[in-house]
């Protein structure tokens, strides 16, 4: 008896384009994901079950074009570490829909708060993360949560997601060498994950202590082995 699989009849990540090639309107829309998400390789480097995808394509409807949003966080899938990664986001490969989706909105608006909140909540994306960072009247950040098919607005900064484990907020920071205003992840008890950079840097620092100490203690650190 044959065996039908309708997988087997669907396109595959690696046949399918990693995004839409539409190119960003700024570097804030690379870098605030992209900072996320090497927070988060430095949190969770002994975790093999996320992703985080950085304008890359959501493929849910092998009829329909891919969603791409500047930023989004997947628990429980695979963590690849081969020499291709993941070359798109594939529902029916991956059976698992992002929990957190981010957009980061630039001078042209592109349906942030209109069309493509409507998609994530079609999608049934948990989390559905904006950041204007050109508002002043109103919140840069907000967050909202899928409750019953709608999203609701979440209040604070940062905004504690108990799915995830982390918060989101916004900071001034450096990053980059850029001194701003940025999207980190923080713990529960509401203290900032640090940086790549500004881990290297306290790794520096404490070096720096340890090395003083010894030498006033009249031993030549450059001596030891």
């Amino acid at each position: 008896m044959l065996e039908y699989d309708p997988l087997a009849c669907l396109p595959s990540s690696e046949e399918l384009p990693d995004s839409d090639d539409i190119p960003v309107d700024n570097e804030l829309q690379d870098l605030i994901p992209t900072l996320l998400k090497a927070v988060l390789a430095m949190a969770w480097a002994d975790r093999m079950d996320w992703f985080f995808g950085v304008d890359m394509g959501i493929y849910y409807d092998p009829n329909q074009p891919p969603i791409v949003p500047d930023g989004f966080l997947s628990l429980g899938v695979e963590r690849y570490f081969d020499e291709n990664l993941r070359r798109s986001y594939v529902l029916w490969e991956e059976k698992q829909v992002p929990i957190l989706v981010l957009e980061v909105v630039s001078q042209t608006y592109r349906g942030e708060y209109t069309s493509k909140k409507e998609q994530y909540a079609m999608l049934g994306a948990l989390y559905y993360v904006v950041y204007n960072p050109m508002r002043s009247r109103k919140p840069r950040l907000e967050v909202y949560k899928l409750v019953n098919n709608e999203y609701q607005s979440l209040l604070g900064n940062p905004i504690w997601l108990p799915e995830v484990g982390l918060a989101i907020g916004m900071e001034q920071g450096t990053y980059q060498g850029i001194t701003r205003e940025w999207l980190y992840w923080y713990n529960e008890q509401g203290q900032r994950l640090l940086t790549p950079e500004e881990r290297t840097q306290q790794a520096e620092k404490r070096a720096q202590v340890m090395a003083e100490r010894l030498r006033s203690l009249g031993v030549d650190p450059d001596t030891l082995v």
